[in-house]
């Protein structure tokens, strides 16, 4: 009897170890920019992933959704760049001093890739203690989006430039390296919209694009998806690695209350 309840308990405790813990380093801040504190909100609450569009005009970058709401003052450096920087040394060589994890910035190329990957190549390359993990282990992540190169041209850029995957297109394994994560258009599987629980024949193939992501050994991030605490529960019942939001606040108060 005693050998049967130490079984019952041994697979309870598999159980419940394999199961996903979310945490708010599974949280994508989506459009980060158009919050009321760009960066400094989504890291503050710890975030793992945090999105800017940027896009390259007189040879600067600016971060804007749109070529109209492009401003002077919104540059890629002092919005994104310089704060990573400052906090990342004021920690010595971390991106927090009270969390051993890091966070993945996503840039969002709304330009044509060049010469905009290449300008965001040089400012990057002044800092390699903070974006170069061949630098520092604990570097911050720096995953291409948007107007990405073929993946034939992946090579031509520093090994800290990583790329956004694509399940449509098929890597070699060199390529492959080079892929962070995957993010996909959620509406290009599911017409649910988070009012109720997703029809099981959508939910199948959202589960079989999830597993071959997996199978993969890497993260997926669903775009365009309802953002909500009905939606966060059903994508993370779904494994879906990176919760995308654009409610910092409220995604980590939910995140934080597992």
């Amino acid at each position: 009897m005693k050998r049967f309840f130490s079984s019952i308990l041994l697979v309870f405790i598999i159980s419940i170890s394999s199961q996903a813990q979310y945490t708010t380093l599974n949280a994508h801040s989506h459009n980060d920019y158009e919050q009321q504190t760009p960066f400094m909100l989504a890291y503050n609450a710890h975030f793992g992933s945090i999105e800017a569009d940027i896009w390259a005009v007189n040879g600067d970058l600016f971060v804007a959704h749109n070529k109209s709401d492009i401003k002077a003052e919104k540059l890629l450096d002092s919005l994104y760049i310089q704060p990573i920087v400052r906090l990342f040394r004021k920690n010595s060589g971390k991106a927090w001093n009270d969390h051993p994890s890091t966070f993945q910035l996503m840039i969002d190329l709304k330009t044509a890739f060049e010469p905009t990957l290449s300008l965001l190549v040089e400012k990057l390359k002044k800092y390699p203690d903070v974006f170069d993990s061949n630098q520092n282990n604990n570097a911050i992540r720096v995953v291409i989006t948007g107007n990405r190169p073929d993946p034939s041209g992946f090579s031509k850029y520093p090994l800290f430039i990583w790329f956004d995957g694509n399940v449509t297109l098929k890597y070699d394994n060199q390529q492959l390296k080079r892929i962070a994560l995957y993010s996909e258009n959620l509406a290009n599987f599911t017409t649910w919209k988070g009012k109720e629980p997703m029809l099981e024949k959508e939910e199948m193939r959202i589960k079989q694009v999830i597993d071959s992501v997996h199978g993969l050994n890497k993260k997926i991030r669903f775009w365009n998806a309802p953002d909500d605490a009905f939606a966060w529960k059903t994508l993370m019942n779904l494994k879906v690695d990176y919760i995308n939001t654009d409610h910092i606040q409220e995604l980590s108060t939910y995140l934080q209350n597992q």
